[in-house]
């Protein structure tokens, strides 16, 4: 992989990263643009305890705009965008509208591929290892800046998501604090690892789902299952086998064989409903230990976190999607109209030939 980073025109980082080493990427941002301003701002909630941002300057971003004004796509003769280079392998560069930004964090856009009608299951095993590679770098760059404590690579895929570009990529999301969803796990193990003497959660887990019937499919060094409390109709975790805290504890053996388990399990989940349904909207999540100080969560350290990716889509059967209504919303309640065991045997079912 050759990492070649660069700056736009207002200013943001670009950085891309390429298969080949003679790569040269000198093409020169010529849009006039203004530095970019942002008004994000992180708040605490004193009932829940949880934060969430303020971000106004987002309500002006690019909506939905024609592929021909794709802003992720290669520049191409007077047809500008993000990316000034005529062609690339994966490109990283800080979003113009970012969520969090300065002392409230950073967040950057990942674009998978240049080919605009591609989707993540359309990459090459090659592609998919270069996305991989991408994910670990950007972590480790991104957990040495002082305003960030956990480091978040995600992909939104679907307009049913929220999705407002069409071409395939997805965000990484620096926070200048553990996220809630992340301080409930490690409340979890710490609260385990006390009333067991030790063991960690994450490992009772995997080996619980090893053993019984969701297992969706499984490689040396991952396995995917459908989780025993799924909250989604069609909700898979993949695990690696060894432990690790983040992707930057991946060994070579599991960074190979992440791409053909990864891309067999998103055409798995393009199969779902059925030949001919639009492609399924889903939200795929690293999970990642935090960087930050854990004296909160008493007995536990960051080796105690289980590194793992949740895949799930809001469709809950053919035309229909999983609204997350008032017990949702309103208490955090979920109610799933699939029974686990059930996405688990259907997801078992649509194995692409």
């Amino acid at each position: 992989m050759k990492k070649t980073s660069t700056r736009l025109a207002d200013g943001r980082e670009l950085i891309y990263y390429d298969q080949r080493d003679d790569a040269v990427r000198d093409a020169v941002d010529k849009r006039p643009l203004e530095p970019t301003v942002t008004t994000s701002e992180v708040r605490r909630d004193p009932l829940l305890g949880d934060s969430i941002a303020v971000a106004s300057h987002r309500q002006g971003r690019t909506y939905h705009p024609p592929a021909d004004e794709c802003p992720l796509c290669p520049s191409q003769g007077d047809r500008l965008s993000e990316i000034p280079d005529s062609s690339y392998d994966v490109a990283v560069f800080e979003n113009r509208f970012p969520s969090l930004a300065g002392d409230s964090g950073r967040c950057e856009v990942v674009c998978f591929t240049s080919d605009h009608q591609a989707s993540f299951a359309d990459l090459t095993e090659e592609q998919a290892r270069l996305v991989l590679d991408a994910w670990t770098d950007r972590t480790s760059e991104l957990s040495h800046l002082p305003s960030v404590e956990q480091v978040f690579c995600f992909e939104n895929r679907g307009a049913e998501i929220g999705v407002t570009l069409g071409h395939p990529h997805g965000q990484i999301y620096a926070y200048p604090f553990t996220t809630p969803r992340t301080a409930l796990m490690l409340r979890s193990v710490a609260a385990h690892k006390e009333a067991t003497g030790g063991e960690n959660l994450f490992d009772a887990v995997l080996a619980r789902e090893l053993a019984g019937e969701r297992v969706v499919l499984e490689g040396e060094h991952w396995v995917a299952f459908v989780p025993y409390a799924a909250h989604w109709p069609y909700e898979v975790h993949l695990y690696p086998k060894k432990r690790v805290p983040d992707l930057l504890g991946l060994d070579e053996a599991a960074r190979t064989e992440f791409p053909k388990v990864y891309l067999e399990l998103l055409r798995r989940f393009d199969r779902i409903f059925g030949e001919g349904e639009p492609a399924t909207p889903y939200i795929a999540a690293w999970h990642q230990a935090p960087f930050g100080a854990l004296e909160e969560f008493e007995g536990v350290n960051r080796d105690d976190f289980g590194l793992h990716l949740e895949l799930f889509t809001i469709r809950r059967t053919s035309g229909k999607l999983k609204f997350l209504a008032g017990s949702e919303s309103g208490m955090n309640v979920f109610i799933n109209d699939v029974p686990p065991e059930s996405a688990a045997r259907r997801l078992r079912e649509v194995a692409s030939s």
